[in-house]
């Protein structure tokens, strides 16, 4: 299935799930080593306030270790205020002066690599992903057609549970929201725009509906207010909400740890295989594309990276996966925990956020 999908662009510019859920999933000591499903890196940069002895972000995009690697020099060598800046988070016209200044730090790879897509830079890399782009052309072509921007934002605005309900119900949830909803969030739409179809093989429900259903929960209640997905998804922009790893007081932080960060190009199985095992694990959704019997052998071959006591944390979406369900001996589910961490989720179109400990 990997083989079929191209690898050659930016799918993720950010990464699409609750980073500050993930930080209290795992609670590991000082000193630990980690390993990180990179994606954009932005949960990966997260991680590193436990300031551990060794974070590997694993990816088998290269393209996507570049986006890291862009970021990780930002972080390094800018002040917030000018990385929010040179990645998209506020306007700039300084992104490719910026560029020079971090572009020290990036290998001969990434460096060829930015240097050949530098209009992208200059529009603000964090809205250049394919995912992204999905959701850019759901706001400017779709949305439209179903609310005004004056709707949008009151949708936003801070009120009671009870009147955000009645909102959501009185006005919001109107029948083309409904229509068109279901037309764009479609399995073709979503595959087809958004993200690849090869992700989509061992999903079995209805998608539209699935979605639908997860984005009824959430904007018909008071956690939207603050919830930075949401606003992206319905805005195409984050306005003054940022990412975990980008909010000021984790900003400085995350800087003093930037170095403990390297990119490794594979599956997580490789980084293993590389660098040794590992006191916890960021797995993102990464089973939800696997057929059972591959799961069964990433699996194994996880929970032998694992050291004793160590964590993992992933997500599922749309396909149930469970370590702890196929390898009882090995690994246990901190069930209370995963679900107590759920309710907090701003990845509201999760169906899932699991915890488990090696034995």
């Amino acid at each position: 299935m990997i083989e079929q999908v191209d690898f050659n662009i930016i799918r993720y510019a950010n990464c699409w799930e609750d980073a500050s859920i993930l930080s209290e999933a795992l609670d590991i000591p000082k000193g630990g080593r980690i390993l990180s499903i990179a994606s954009a890196g932005d949960n990966s940069f997260s991680l590193l306030l436990k300031e551990p002895e060794l974070l590997v972000a694993v990816d088998v995009s290269e393209v996507q270790l570049f986006l890291v690697e862009l970021k990780k020099a930002c972080i390094k060598q800018l002040p917030h205020a000018e990385t929010l800046r040179f990645l998209g988070f506020t306007a700039g016209n300084d992104r490719k002066a910026l560029f020079e200044t971090i572009s020290k730090d990036l290998s001969p790879k990434a460096l060829a690599y930015w240097q050949a897509h530098s209009e992208q830079i200059k529009q603000g890399i964090i809205h250049q992903g394919k995912f992204e782009r999905y959701f850019q052309l759901f706001v400017k072509k779709i949305l439209p057609w179903i609310h005004s921007k004056k709707t949008v934002a009151a949708l936003f605005s801070e009120k009671s549970a009870e009147e955000q309900l009645a909102f959501y119900h009185n006005t919001w949830n109107s029948w083309r929201w409904r229509l068109l909803f279901n037309v764009f969030f479609s399995r073709w739409a979503m595959g087809k725009f958004g993200r690849d179809p090869e992700f989509l093989k061992q999903v079995s429900l209805n998608v539209s509906k699935y979605i639908f259903d997860s984005a009824e929960r959430e904007l018909s209640g008071t956690q939207v207010f603050r919830n930075f997905i949401v606003r992206y998804n319905l805005t195409a922009g984050f306005g003054d909400l940022l990412p975990h790893y980008l909010q000021a007081e984790n900003y400085e932080r995350i800087k003093t740890q930037i170095d403990k960060l390297t990119v490794h190009q594979g599956f997580a199985e490789d980084a293993i295989a590389a660098y040794g095992t590992f006191d916890a694990m960021n797995l993102s959704n990464i089973f939800e594309y696997l057929d059972a019997e591959t799961f069964r052998r990433v699996a194994e071959s996880l929970s032998k990276g694992l050291n004793s006591e160590g964590k993992l944390a992933y997500w599922n979406l749309m396909v149930q996966r469970r370590i702890s369900g196929i390898l009882p001996a090995e690994i246990r589910e901190l069930k209370e925990r995963s679900e107590t961490l759920k309710t907090k989720d701003q990845g509201f179109f999760y169906s899932n956020f699991v915890i488990e400990q090696k034995s």
